[in-house]
């Protein structure tokens, strides 16, 4: 029999990366939350690789730590192994990733859940929900709880509708084995929520004791490792070695003597998986002239001997999957102790989200994180952190948080998701930014620490700490504009050393900065006078000094930008009522209902004339 349990101002269904960033953002600004997951022991679990960051995800991470969120920290507290990626690019493209004890992140994370005050975790599955007279929302679980909410964010993951992939067999399943979540698909259908079919997989885990690591080459962690988080104090220690091996013909054979079986090219899948992480056999298929593949073994844990074959994403059969497993070096005699998998769930069109990540047509319902078609903990992460914000701050009756694309790798993620839509799961990426010299790791803090600080969900204290670091920076530019270095043997020799050319005079420290070759560590015989700062001090003082044309470039290129995004669309305007707009332009201007003329031009769909038009007549209105 169904029961009034209680009320709260928030309520989040799902406490993967996406529900732990949207109920901690929203309990910490005051409002009464509630998280509802189906398995406590399983949350911000990673069924896939158990790594944060990466290229472009190094830095969503380091911008949810800026404004606030919790994943940052929770990753340098598990981390087993940190590696800087892309050293060998500029700056732009450096992306720290790092391998993580997964149980004790998982662990760690419920942990900082139940001491959050304001917010009330909870074991159990929600079956239905469903809008009141009174515009709040009420959400009802398996075992006929009724639990009312001014606001509710929708942080599914892959177990909404989920359903698991092996070969020939396929059931009902969230990932790792966990319960699906089928009966809020219903309900979600119920609300007119437009719902799609996506993909994603995982690759086998097999027992380190069964791996011969003697012709394996070991990949090292970083000997100077650096945080994710600003606040972290002590940079993570390297506790594990990972190794690299390669596929070969024989692997080969066995995926294209077997694709008949795979459930992915016999139309079994219905899902569009992900491009940029497709699964092995795909990789067999559509690089067929490619010898081999490489392949990770990364550990999953210090207390597990469960090894990570990344790169091996396979849903193939059980048997298919053990024998091409067996023909990689290293991996002869290896015991699969849990078999790769596909998984198939429902998720949104999400350009039926508006930038806050609340729906256009249903007040007071936030989607985030997988079910808004993203991949990826970190991209999860970061819509929890802003769906959990706007909803906090509606309810407080506050002005939204809307990042844009000049100013953070999120607001170009949100801005991709609910302007262009997306057709497979999408993965953030460097060179999905236009303005990526300016939206580097490195000042994710002075990007969007004074964002994080004027919410609420930057302390004093720490902001304080931020400022007087920003100071060193000004500090330390000056006394490089002003610090001559005189022409001697020794400063020849660090040109020479560095393959610059020789100087003829002495010069001022901050034009032999400019040189690309020279680095502050090149200069510190001559620079007698340096100050004794942090790292990340040197490091964007004499990134601003190399790249300070092309910087300058770009952040002109986002002022203009931004004047075109204040331009402002009515949000009643009736587009089918307005003259000069082609058919095509009226029916994506109808459905994506963008905010400004900025976002309007990135409709696809929407052509140079049509905004031309949009603008004439945004004058007169």
């Amino acid at each position: 029999m169904e029961y009034f349990a209680g009320s709260y101002d928030v309520i989040v269904i799902g406490a993967g990366h996406a529900g732990i960033e949207a109920c901690l953002a929203s309990a910490r600004l005051g409002c009464k939350t509630a998280v509802f997951t189906i398995n406590l022991d399983w949350v911000g679990n990673m069924p896939c690789n158990p790594s944060i960051g990466g290229t472009s995800k190094g830095h969503l991470v380091r911008e949810i730590d800026a404004l606030g969120g919790e994943m940052g920290k929770a990753a340098d507290k598990y981390t087993l192994q940190s590696r800087m990626l892309n050293l060998g690019k500029g700056p732009a493209v450096h992306s720290l990733r790092a391998q993580i004890d997964r149980r004790e992140y998982s662990q760690g994370m419920k942990h900082t859940l139940e001491l959050q005050k304001n917010l009330d975790i909870r074991q159990g599955e929600i079956v239905d929900l469903y809008r009141l007279e009174n515009g709040e929302w009420q959400v009802k679980t398996k075992l006929e709880a009724l639990f009312n909410a001014k606001a509710v964010i929708i942080a599914t993951g892959t177990f909404l509708g989920g359903r698991v992939y092996i070969g020939d067999v396929s059931y009902e399943s969230g990932p790792d084995g966990m319960f699906p979540a089928t009966e809020l698909s219903k309900a979600l259908k119920r609300l007119n929520i437009p719902l799609r079919r996506f993909k994603t997989g995982t690759p086998s885990r097999v027992n380190r004791q069964s791996i011969d690591f003697s012709n394996l080459e070991e990949q090292d962690g970083d000997e100077e490792t650096v945080p994710f988080s600003f606040e972290t104090e002590e940079a993570p220690k390297n506790k594990v070695c990972c190794h690299i091996t390669y596929s070969n013909e024989k692997t080969k054979q066995i995926i294209l003597d077997n694709l008949d079986r795979s459930p992915m090219y016999s139309g079994k899948i219905e899902g569009k998986g992900p491009r940029y992480c497709p699964s092995f056999e795909d990789k067999i298929v559509r690089f067929k002239d490619k010898e081999r593949h490489q392949l990770f073994i990364e550990p999953c844990g210090l207390e597990t001997e469960e090894m990570y074959l990344q790169g091996l994403s396979s849903s193939l059969p059980e048997d298919v999957q053990l024998a091409f497993i067996h023909t990689i070096p290293g991996l002869e005699h290896a015991q699969v102790m849990r078999t790769a998998y596909a998984i198939e769930y429902d998720c949104v069109d999400p350009t039926a989200l508006n930038a806050t990540l609340e729906f256009n047509s249903i007040k007071g319902l936030y989607g985030a994180g997988q079910f808004n078609g993203s991949s990826g903990y970190e991209e999860a992460a970061a819509q929890g952190l802003v769906a959990g914000i706007n909803a906090a701050l509606k309810i407080k009756g506050e002005e939204p948080m809307i990042l844009d694309r000049g100013g953070s790798y999120i607001g170009t993620l949100i801005d991709d998701l609910v302007t262009k839509g997306c057709t497979d799961p999408y993965r953030m990426m460097t060179s999905r930014s236009e303005y990526r010299l300016v939206l580097r790791q490195d000042n994710a803090d002075v990007r969007l620490t004074p964002i994080g600080y004027k919410i609420g969900l930057i302390s004093q204290a720490r902001y304080d700490k931020f400022i007087s670091k920003e100071e060193m920076v000004k500090a330390e530019r000056e006394r490089i504009e002003n610090k001559s270095i005189p022409l001697t043997d020794t400063l020849q020799k660090i040109m020479e050393d560095c393959g610059t050319t020789p100087l003829e005079r002495g010069c001022k420290m901050i034009d032999l900065l400019k040189r690309p070759q020279i680095t502050y560590k090149a200069l510190t015989s001559v620079d007698d006078d340096r100050p004794n700062l942090p790292r990340a001090v040197f490091e964007q003082v004499e990134i601003a000094v190399k790249y300070e044309g092309y910087i300058k470039r770009q952040e002109q290129q986002i002022k203009e930008m931004r004047r075109i995004e204040c331009k402002k669309i009515p949000d009643d305007i009736d587009y089918s009522s307005l003259k000069g707009l082609r058919l095509e332009a009226v029916e994506k201007l109808s459905k994506i209902r963008p905010e400004n003329l900025g976002q309007a031009s990135r409709i696809s769909g929407v052509n140079p004339a049509d905004i031309a038009a949009l603008n004439i007549i945004l004058e007169t209105l």
